[in-house]
């Protein structure tokens, strides 16, 4: 069980993936920097990200902005939208007769990716989903606005172990509070941090430390 400071960003995992130096500066560094790509993916969740939102749809349930956490695995995150069907095996709801089968949707801005950020992102919300409602869950959904298209992602046992191990180096960063040196690559490209991150002068230090030497000067 973790302490509720010690608790990670389920949204940071979608970052540690892209860049591990990313995250750090988010995360630990607290830098941040908008650019078309962020902004047009928020703009995007205004639906998803209001928690009043309830929709009732025949044998569905839609629950928007739905805040999830684990005590066990020391993360907690927001999900974009619970789906709960109406299923004879699902699970027991507060307040509710019938039973439910839970699935997470992400919403994302552009189009299915290469690397497992999303489905990872997804995958540990579903994690503190199933330790909330006391069972399993074995698939989630992202649906991508560019391609209008809605995958089904479900978790084997290699990811749900794989997410683990990226959750414990996740870990071990947040407690020494150690931003990564850079490593640079295509992706830089993308990244709305560059103006922040200065590759080529961030070798030796922190964007504190650079920062802070700045102000002294």
């Amino acid at each position: 069980m973790y302490a509720e400071d010690d608790y990670l960003m389920i949204s940071g995992i979608q970052h540690f993936l892209f860049c591990r130096r990313q995250w750090a500066l988010i995360h630990i560094e607290h830098q941040w920097e908008e650019n078309t790509l962020t902004y047009d993916g928020r703009a995007k969740h205004t639906r998803a990200d209001t928690p009043s939102l309830r929709e009732k749809r025949k044998d569905k349930l839609l629950v928007h902005a739905m805040r999830v956490h684990s005590s066990e695995l020391g993360i907690y995150g927001v999900c974009d939208a619970v789906e709960f069907t109406e299923s004879n095996d699902g699970m027991r709801l507060v307040g509710r007769s019938k039973r439910y089968r839970p699935e997470i949707i992400e919403y994302k801005h552009g189009h299915q990716k290469r690397d497992l950020s999303d489905t990872y992102q997804l995958l540990a919300e579903t994690l503190c989903l199933e330790e909330m409602l006391g069972g399993r869950i074995d698939f989630g959904s992202l649906y991508y606005f560019e391609t209008n298209q809605r995958v089904t992602i479900e978790f084997t046992e290699a990811m749900r172990q794989d997410l683990l191990d990226r959750l414990q180096e996740m870990r071990r960063l947040w407690k020494r509070q150690y931003t990564p040196k850079v490593k640079t690559g295509p992706w830089c490209k993308r990244c709305s941090l560059q103006e922040i991150c200065l590759p080529a002068l961030m070798k030796e230090s922190s964007v504190a430390a650079y920062i802070e030497g700045r102000l002294d000067e």
